[in-house]
């Protein structure tokens, strides 16, 4: 994989945003194979595409493109809120590539996949109404709060411009696909919640009584529950179940 864009795209653009868009979409088209299958089949929508960028023609998973030149931060600027929280629960939610690039260089810093199944109404931040002086005056977009989502969650393609290996790449795509079969939102939310709060352990081995220190954490997100451990064993083991975990010995787990 080659992570230098090709220059002679842009030798007639002026524009420093055209550039970007077509360098990176370009870069996109050509060297990135599909998580999900495997193929290099990545095809890029006409432009104006309302809801993704990409698609592959062979299993028809669809991506959404978002490109930044400085690190990609904590969160990522998105769309109209209304609309990002309606897509979560659409057949057509696509999932996200987010590129980081290197301008100067002309090449690709990082580029990873978030699968659409990382993606619940906790992780997307409502940001103010624009002032009525603005062109969309109240118009409500978003931010999505990458912090939110578990590293498991993030599939590194390229990083620090180093390329992962192709399987390393689908096998942390496949581990994850049992959240897709979740369809309640709250259910899917309490998984992601207790996959993050094993990352934040920092071990592959753990206990249950290390996971039970993330409990007033746990409250606060879930006010209305009141028996936050019983909930706590509950999700461990639909984790352990889907092959996320190993149960070691009781009370004891291991991360697969």
């Amino acid at each position: 994989m080659k992570l230098n864009f090709d220059q002679q795209l842009v030798i007639n653009y002026k524009s420093a945003s055209q550039k970007v868009r077509v360098l990176t979409e370009q870069w996109v088209d050509n060297s990135i194979f599909c998580p999900n299958c495997g193929q290099l089949d990545i095809e890029k929508y006409p432009n104006n595409q309302p809801v993704a960028d990409f698609y592959c023609s062979n299993c028809q998973e669809e991506y959404e493109l978002k490109s930044k030149q400085r690190a990609i931060g904590t969160k990522v600027l998105d769309g109209a809120y209304r609309t990002m929280l309606k897509r979560l629960t659409s057949s057509n939610n696509p999932n996200f590539f987010l590129l980081n690039y290197d301008f100067l260089n002309f090449s690709v810093t990082d580029f990873f996949v978030i699968p659409k199944h990382f993606f619940v109404p906790e992780i997307i931040e409502k940001r103010k109404p624009l002032a009525l002086t603005a062109r969309r005056a109240g118009w409500v977009g978003c931010n999505i709060l990458l912090n939110s989502i578990p590293q498991t969650g993030k599939i590194f393609f390229v990083r620090n411009k180093q390329v992962e290996p192709k399987e390393k790449v689908l096998a942390e795509w496949k581990k994850t696909l049992f959240l897709r079969k979740e369809k309640e939102m709250s259910a899917k939310g309490w998984l992601i919640n207790i996959m993050r709060s094993i990352e934040k352990l920092g071990k592959r081995e753990f206990t249950l009584d290390n996971v039970y220190v993330f409990e007033n954490e746990l409250s606060k997100l879930y006010p209305e529950n009141k028996h936050i451990k019983d909930k706590i064993r509950q999700q461990l083991q639909i984790l352990r179940d889907k092959g996320y975990l190993d149960f070691v010995s009781r009370g004891y787990y291991r991360l697969t």
